[in-house]
């Protein structure tokens, strides 16, 4: 059964204050898992795949972005789950980083060009924001909000993202790799149970609804840039690919993916959450699990194998 990407709503109404949000070690091993971890299916597989490319740099930009605004921060309970999340976060670009060491470039993909680029991005950015910082405080403090807008909007997406993955149940009859799908459900469910943390933020540092729907606005092209030109970036560089790679064959072989259950429709993901996350009442606590996310982090292999013990 594959649930709407909407996920489940929360026990109560009300946002929600949730556990303790604690970094978990984790340990993959990717010696059995093949470049085509959905079997036969190198579209799905790719698609995905195109996480694994941003998410490593990705997640030290969320990091650097949570981090600039810590100071700023009076709830206690809040700059608690700052620390969780950042923790969480630093693992997480870690594992992802070994999918792009221990398979893609196992197998001659090379995505140097993307992770490089945004290797930069990163390195420079303290840089820039110490200069303005110093120059126009204001400016400074509009950006990072900007920043903390654009991030809270694909923390909304990989949120939904992570439930539909963690309820999918036809994953397991494609033949999924198991340890891929284990790492894909565990970043999912602590993605679900840190959802609100950077809202939250974002709100702290006074952050109002305009400037909310235009970073979505541009999370949204950020984000389809990632999945369609990631994915054909990936798919041309594979050995494997024997046709021609082309966008009408790409768009044959996705719309067959997403029949399946391999993948979420990607206009739907993307658009179809604009009502939810775009209601001037939004929180993220109104959306997804956290009780069923911490029931897959309880039985997640990745976190045992880690030495995680829930209780």
């Amino acid at each position: 059964m594959t649930r709407p990407l909407t996920g489940g709503a929360p026990a109560s109404g009300i946002d929600e204050r949730h556990p303790p949000i604690k970094p978990r070690r984790v340990s993959f091993d990717w010696s059995g898992t093949p470049l085509h971890w959905v079997p036969g299916d190198p579209v799905a597989t790719h698609i995905i795949n195109s996480f694994h490319i941003v998410l490593p740099e990705g997640e030290k930009w969320f990091i650097q972005c949570v981090k600039d605004a810590r100071p700023y921060i009076r709830d206690e309970r809040l700059l608690e789950e700052i620390k969780g999340f950042i923790g969480q976060e630093m693992v997480h670009a870690r594992s992802h980083q070994g999918v792009l060491d221990q398979i893609l470039e196992r197998n001659g993909i090379d995505v140097s060009k993307i992770t490089d680029a945004a290797a930069k991005g990163n390195a420079e950015r303290p840089a820039q924001m110490a200069a303005l910082k110093e120059k126009n405080p204001r400016a400074w403090r509009r950006r990072l909000r900007f920043e903390l807008a654009a991030v809270a909007s694909i923390e909304h997406y990989t949120a939904v993202l992570g439930q539909w993955i963690m309820d999918n149940e036809r994953f397991e009859n494609a033949g999924v790799d198991p340890t891929m799908l284990d790492l894909l459900r565990w970043h999912g469910a602590e993605e679900v149970e840190h959802r609100s943390v950077v809202f939250d933020v974002y709100k702290a540092m006074g952050g109002r609804y305009p400037t909310r729907v235009a970073a979505w606005v541009v999370s949204l092209f950020f984000l389809y840039w990632a999945l369609i030109g990631g994915s054909l970036y990936l798919l041309k560089q594979d050995p494997t690919v024997t046709k021609r790679v082309t966008p009408l064959r790409v768009y044959r072989a996705y719309r067959r993916s997403v029949r399946q259950g391999h993948v979420p429709g990607i206009f739907k993901l993307l658009l179809g959450e604009a009502p939810v996350y775009l209601k001037p009442n939004h929180h993220p606590s109104k959306v997804c699990s956290t009780p069923r996310a911490l029931e897959y982090l309880m039985q997640s292999p990745a976190a045992k194998a880690g030495g995680y013990d829930p209780y």
